[in-house]
């Protein structure tokens, strides 16, 4: 028995690929070749920022958009990601809200 496929899925892409065709065909940023690559997290929060707010076919603000590119890499790679580099991805995270104006203001501590 031919086995059901999944909704939304077609007989070119599994389900378990998705995420491949959505990085293919994704037309949310053009992003910098290798951004995810570079070693340093300030450039990749830079050019991040730069291809979010450049872009004329992002649905939310420029931030989101960006916050979410870097996620989706985070997440895709999944447990591919060396402890190194899921680290310096996630720094860049930091840095990705700290270049938009996120960050939020630390709260003075509470007299005991």
């Amino acid at each position: 028995m031919p086995r059901k496929q999944q909704p939304g899925t077609t007989a070119k892409t599994s389900p378990k690929r998705w995420s491949k065709t959505v990085t293919e065909h994704s037309r949310a940023l053009d992003l910098e070749a290798g951004v995810f690559t570079l070693k340093d997290p300030k450039k990749i929060a830079a050019s991040l920022k730069r291809s979010a707010e450049a872009s004329p076919r992002r649905k939310a603000e420029p931030f989101r958009s960006a916050m979410s590119m870097l996620v989706f890499y985070i997440n895709r790679a999944g447990r591919n990601l060396n402890a190194a580099d899921r680290a310096r991805l996630e720094r860049a995270k930091h840095e990705l809200r700290k270049v938009f104006g996120k960050v939020p203001s630390k709260r003075p501590s509470k007299p005991r």
